[in-house]
């Protein structure tokens, strides 16, 4: 997708997986009304239709009346006239965690995921949110392969184009809790200009403008930035061998920071009197 220099509008929320019921209630209190319209989308998940009633009655708990799981998979076209007319007037669209394989496959080169790119672009209320796979959808490229020591030997992970909402970035997801250090500091090394951002279970990011991303939730958010980086020996060595590389800048975040991505700078930190500008 090529990328514009205007940022977008929207708002984007994603969560690293696990217990998601706080991602839920922060995106019900982000919506303009308790009656905007809200779209599940669990064509990720193996069992589409339990995920879409627990998440349809999770949100309706909440206060958010209009949840509703929008089918998309073998049998529901993603560009049926009656979706698109959905997605269009949706406040909210969610992708539920599974195989973030699955989103891409049944989205890729429709008239869905460019109606959903135009919104996110152009319309300040619109909200895009995922969790797990559904978070490592969102940007330009996802991680799709990558485990332990084989993460970090040449050929060990594999990248593919994600749902270009979100250029330069990557994000892994169960990031603590799976071991995925490895595989998303090798994509760094593969893709230089990317900044990741590794999402452990239960703690999330909200990017609001394109720009400024802000932590939540009760774990932490491994950020590397590779733009820096230095020594990389992809291309001298064969499949299989180990990586090698210098200078990956690593930073941990927590709840309440804030990130700029366009100068990939911490702009808050917390400490016990409460933020402090940087």
């Amino acid at each position: 997708m090529p990328h514009s220099s205007v940022l977008p509008l929207g708002t984007l929320v994603a969560l690293g997986g696990g217990d998601d019921d706080a991602m839920l209630a922060l995106l019900c209190d982000l919506l303009p009304s308790l009656d905007t319209p809200v779209e599940i989308i669990t064509v990720a998940s193996r069992d589409a239709s339990r995920t879409a009633g627990a998440y349809e009655k999770a949100l309706r708990d909440l206060g958010c009346r209009n949840a509703r799981h929008l089918p998309i998979n073998e049998h529901y076209r993603a560009d049926a006239a009656a979706t698109l007319r959905r997605l269009r007037r949706a406040g909210l669209v969610f992708f539920s965690g599974g195989d973030q394989e699955r989103i891409t496959d049944f989205l890729h080169n429709t008239e869905f995921l460019q109606v959903l790119r135009e919104r996110y672009r152009q319309e300040a209320t619109f909200i895009v949110a995922g969790t797990s796979a559904g978070a490592a959808a969102l940007p330009d490229t996802m991680l799709v392969e990558g485990y332990g020591w084989r993460a970090v030997r040449k050929g060990g992970i594999q990248t593919k184009a994600g749902l270009g909402l979100l250029p330069r970035l990557l994000i892994d997801q169960h990031f603590i809790e799976r071991g995925r250090f490895g595989r998303l500091a090798h994509a760094l090394i593969a893709h230089s200009m990317c900044l990741g951002l590794g999402l452990s279970e239960e703690t999330g990011i909200i990017i609001r403008g394109g720009q400024e991303v802000e932590i939540f939730g009760d774990g932490v958010v491994v950020m590397i930035d590779g733009c820096h980086q230095e020594g990389n020996n992809l291309g001298r060595i064969g499949r299989g061998e180990p990586i090698s590389v210098q200078n990956l800048r690593v930073n941990l975040l927590v709840a309440g920071q804030r990130l700029n991505l366009k100068t990939r700078q911490v702009l808050a930190e917390v400490s016990a009197e409460g933020p402090r500008e940087e």
